[in-house]
């Protein structure tokens, strides 16, 4: 699999207040880089939670979401960095 990075990679606010869009990107890889697993949450704009997921332990995972949509996690453990498939 390859994909372009389009910025650095940063820990995911704990809250959705402290929430990210990435730059506005569709695609996001998410890092767990802890000994535990973390739970995921994307939310709207408006602040609603359209879906959560556990990460695992040192799990990698691609999400796809709309650009406006927003990924908080239970600790900024969970690093995320925009990307785009080429």
């Amino acid at each position: 699999m390859n994909y372009r990075l389009y910025a650095v990679e940063a820990g995911c606010g704990t809250s959705v207040g402290a929430a990210s869009t990435f730059a506005n990107a569709t695609e996001v890889r998410l890092f767990n880089n802890s000994s535990s697993n973390q739970l995921v949450t994307v939310a709207n704009a408006a602040d609603v939670t359209l879906g959560t997921m556990t990460l695992a332990d040192g799990e990698v995972t691609f999400l796809m979401k709309d650009p406006t949509d927003q990924i908080f996690a239970a600790a900024a453990t969970v690093l995320g960095t925009p990307v785009k498939y080429s």
